[in-house]
């Protein structure tokens, strides 16, 4: 049996050979884990591009301005690996096969095209993934580009000189974020992507406040349309067809539609690829062969909300994984690799958000009796200075409370609650678990009961039967519907296609219980769930038997249901008030 991470193995005797294939993120941290723990150690680095250990998350900011200096994306050069820690890191350098017999690989000089091999006692793969070209005309042409290292940022550069107008085809993380940062640089920018949302990952809801604040900045956006082709003209980009026919003027073209893991290698030599199309992994990021470990984007992970085994391409669980992988081809023993939950962000202009586990659509797709309460709220103390709109998505485990995953959206604090409820999942926390959080509060930091525990709260009343909660795109049609609001709220914010609901001021509720039917079953609805949470108690306690809040209320179903509407593009761009604040603005 395997043995567990022991203190008084970390430093090892042995004198192993470990070559390592790929020099950034999970690569370079398993190399320099390996020589920390093992100063014996033969560490050899086979980068195929020109830089090792760069700050790829970083490339963006450095096209836009934000990052002014190049070479702080430089973490680590050749010459440090070498003085600082005695590992050989050999740039344009190419392992191009693997003999598990032999236990050599064949390396590829590019500089010279001289072919070696190179022995090994422990091999690390960490080979990345390769931006996905899509096959269409013109997509070779002079101001096409794709972005994922150092050399690909150089280009980008280069053809900003003359660019004054872009097309981003692809809106995941790298499309949002180079769209603004191109935008950020004075040219027109179109945004590009075939899902009817940006960030498809995302739930509709949590999508639409990133798309009017991209559109509000100037950036164009074009959904539910592919890339049919690219135009040239003079030598150049000139501009891109859509699956529709609509084109689109361009003199730059940035490609995001998604990356490739690098797995030939590792097939190639018979180690076993998973059903997610990344290389198998054990607890220790063992392939299939113990003397061989994968890392990073290339290598599948345990996904801590369902359990299976998959991609997580993100520089966070390679680096970790990395280092975990490194110690242990350099001692023989580590801990177990953690499993990877999803944890990401992402900042459009000025507004960021992000996600952890499972959105409600996925972790329903996955089979889950999943269930999911929204808060509309602010990041710190309302009544303070500078609060800033924030909506959070809590997913949870119908009867279990186990939390699935969050969501969240906002100009701030978007990223401490992801990091709150990253680390309840990782934990194996429940909602009563976040209910009960001891934050932080001051009311420049936070409020006395954050949004977080508002939407621990929201579930637990779910799941209890004190407020059963129906989601913010439902249809409403065979439904008595009350809405609470104010006459003039509804004027500026009404219930979207919801034509039937009564409004009925929650004031005036229980003088008017007779207007309603009880016996039909009732969703209550506001602005953004609270006034309908009280509403609902006085109608389940007055006879009212099927009963549900709207989850998120008028706001979010308005961001839910606005792209199918047809509704115009001219609406508001923030989250709306909380409940509290309309009440104290009368």
């Amino acid at each position: 049996m395997e043995t567990m991470f022991q203190p008084s193995s970390v430093q090892a005797e042995t004198e192993p050979t470990i070559l390592i294939v790929g020099g950034v993120a999970g690569g370079a941290s398993a190399a320099a884990r390996a020589r920390r723990v093992n100063e014996r150690a033969r560490i050899i680095l086979f980068e195929r591009d020109a830089h090792v250990s760069f700050a790829n998350c970083g490339l963006p900011y450095v096209i836009g301005g934000e990052i002014t200096e190049r070479d702080k994306l430089l973490i680590a050069t050749p010459e440090l690996f070498r003085e600082r820690f005695r590992i050989e890191a050999r740039i344009r350098h190419e392992v191009i096969a693997i003999d598990r017999v032999a236990k050599r690989v064949t390396v590829k000089d590019h500089a010279t095209d001289r072919l070696y091999d190179e022995s090994y006692d422990k091999l690390i793969l960490s080979p990345g993934a390769t931006p996905i070209v899509p096959a269409v005309a013109g997509v070779t042409a002079p101001g096409v580009f794709t972005l994922r290292n150092i050399e690909d940022m150089d280009r980008i550069m280069t053809g900003l000189a003359q660019a004054r107008q872009a097309v981003v085809v692809g809106a995941g993380y790298i499309g949002l974020e180079m769209a603004e940062q191109l935008s950020h640089r004075g040219l027109e920018v179109t945004l590009v992507e075939l899902q009817s949302q940006i960030m498809p990952f995302f739930d509709p809801e949590i999508a639409e406040p990133l798309h009017r604040e991209i559109e509000r900045n100037g950036v164009r956006l074009e959904l539910g349309r592919g890339l049919a082709s690219i135009e040239t003209a003079g030598g150049g980009v000139s501009g891109v067809v859509l699956s529709d026919g609509k084109r689109l003027a361009a003199d730059l073209v940035l490609l995001s539609v998604g990356v490739r893991p690098n797995v030939s290698l590792a097939a190639d030599a018979g180690l076993r690829i998973g059903a997610s199309g990344g290389i198998a992994t054990d607890d220790f990021m063992r392939t299939s062969d113990p003397d061989i470990y994968a890392v990073g984007d290339a290598a599948e992970y345990v996904f801590g909300p369902t359990g299976e085994h998959l991609r997580v391409p993100l520089a966070g669980i390679a680096n970790r994984t990395g280092r975990l992988a490194g110690q242990h081809a350099a001692t023989g023993s580590a801990r177990p690799a953690p499993a990877a939950w999803g944890t990401a962000v992402v900042r459009a202009f000025g507004y960021a958000a992000g996600i952890v586990g499972l959105s409600l659509r996925a972790a329903r797709a996955a089979g889950l009796p999943a269930r999911a309460a929204h808060v509309v709220s602010y990041h710190h103390a309302s009544y303070y200075p500078g609060a800033a709109p924030l909506a959070v998505k809590l997913v949870y485990e119908d009867g279990t409370g186990r939390v699935l995953g969050a969501q969240c959206v906002g100009a701030a604090g978007v990223d401490k609650r992801l990091d709150v409820i990253a680390t309840l999942m990782h934990l194996r926390g429940c909602i009563d678990d976040l209910a009960g959080l001891d934050l932080a509060y001051a009311p420049p930091f936070g409020s006395a009961k954050d949004p977080l525990h508002m939407a621990a709260f929201a579930a637990q009343n779910d799941l209890d039967g004190l407020s059963r909660l129906i989601q913010p795109a439902e249809d409403l049609s065979a439904y008595q519907v009350v809405d609470v609001r104010e006459p003039a709220e509804l004027l500026e914010l009404p219930l979207s296609q919801a034509p039937h609901a009564k409004n009925i001021r929650l004031d005036e509720l229980r003088d008017r219980l007779h207007e309603l039917d009880p016996s039909r079953p009732t969703v209550v609805s506001c602005r953004s769930g609270q006034r309908a949470y009280f509403a609902l108690r006085i109608l389940a306690q007055n006879g009212f038997g099927e009963l549900y809040n709207l989850s998120g209320a008028a706001a979010m179903r308005d961001f839910a249901l606005y792209r199918k509407s047809g509704a115009a593009t001219e609406t508001q761009v923030e989250l709306p008030r909380p409940e509290h604040l309309v009440d104290r603005a009368r």
